[in-house]
């Protein structure tokens, strides 16, 4: 009764205030709820926009990848960024970008925190990738162990006469593409097990200005992807090889001249001990890497579409035809009788 009494009270403009407050409420929270930032998706396996992050090492066979796969679907678009590791493994932490393009898997911190974010990323290895030495054409010392390279890498060697006895190239001048790379992560962690790069090795912001900072200092020595000098029918890459000399490195001890091999795909491909005890004239390229395509898409739109293009036969193809070794691709080894 006192209800009725205190409602029946009320002037008419408040009772219509009052009716009309709920479904107010309502509509703010739907308007909130159909933002932008709540907008159910529409890109697709083969349409629409995804962002992806890249590591820069792997800047001239991605594009590669992008190309073609825009080009068989005309309405896909990818927003791919080429950057040092760190800030690409970043990007997917902090879901700037929904698949990244690394060579390593992630970390058990990374793990944890996209756990904490209660996503279950998916990661697929696609290739076998190299990392080359690179020396200016004048260099003699093109001949180079792995004991040598660790000595050069980890600033032990910091004279060329220490390696070949020729004072004639002076300082040793070590070059990196960027301090937060993955190739001066890799020399670190895996040639160098864990100890510090020499530390007079400076960084030259980029893969392309690294090899135009080699070949133009005779006492230089750097490391690149080998997908920078891999396409001889890239006209790019030929420009590379006609001012650089890629050296030729082993890990056997007490090697002869013919022990020494570059980054060439039959080197590059994973060989068994069984393999390379059937075949003694092959070995398994020391300073090699995989590369993976790590997604954080959680449904199937256009980074699934993508990752699955890259893992599949036409993706595998442009990996071989770069020079990196495809990671769903049996090597074949082919033995010919000498005349």
């Amino acid at each position: 009764m006192k209800r009725a009494n205190f409602w029946s009270s009320l002037p008419l403009p408040v009772r219509g205030l009052l009716v009309g407050l709920p479904c107010a409420l309502l509509t703010v929270a739907s308007c909130q709820n159909s933002g932008p930032d709540h907008e159910a998706p529409t890109d697709t396996p083969t349409s629409g926009t995804v962002a992806v992050s890249i590591d820069e090492t792997f800047a001239p066979i991605l594009e590669s990848q992008i190309d073609t796969f825009q080009k068989l679907y005309t309405n896909a678009h990818i927003k791919a960024t080429y950057q040092p590791e760190e800030k690409v493994m970043l990007d997917l932490l902090n879901d700037k970008v929904k698949v990244v393009v690394v060579s390593r898997p992630l970390n058990k911190d990374e793990e944890a925190e996209l756990k904490k974010q209660e996503m279950l990323p998916s990661t697929d290895k696609v290739a076998i990738d190299g990392l080359a030495i690179i020396l200016h054409p004048s260099n003699p010392d093109s001949l180079l162990t792995m004991t040598q390279l660790r000595d050069i890498f980890g600033g032990k060697t910091t004279e060329w006469s220490q390696v070949s006895g020729k004072k004639a190239l002076g300082a040793v001048n070590v070059v990196f593409d960027n301090n937060r790379s993955s190739t001066s992560r890799f020399m670190r962690d895996s040639l160098l097990r864990g100890a510090a790069l020499a530390p007079k090795a400076f960084a030259s912001e980029s893969n392309p200005a690294l090899l135009e900072y080699v070949a133009t200092h005779t006492n230089a020595i750097g490391v690149v992807g080998v997908n920078w000098i891999s396409d001889r029918d890239d006209p790019v890459v030929l420009k590379y090889l006609s001012k650089v000399h890629v050296a030729r490195i082993t890990a056997r001890p007490n090697p002869t001249p013919g022990d020494y091999i570059q980054p060439d795909q039959v080197y590059l491909a994973e060989k068994t001990p069984a393999i390379l005890a059937q075949y003694p004239q092959l070995q398994n390229y020391p300073l090699r890497r995989h590369l993976y395509v790590i997604s954080r898409e959680a449904r199937t739109g256009l980074g699934t579409g993508f990752r699955a293009f890259v893992v599949g036969k036409k993706g595998q193809l442009i990996f071989q035809k770069s020079g990196l070794m495809p990671a769903h691709m049996q090597a074949r080894i082919v033995t010919t009788t000498k005349q």
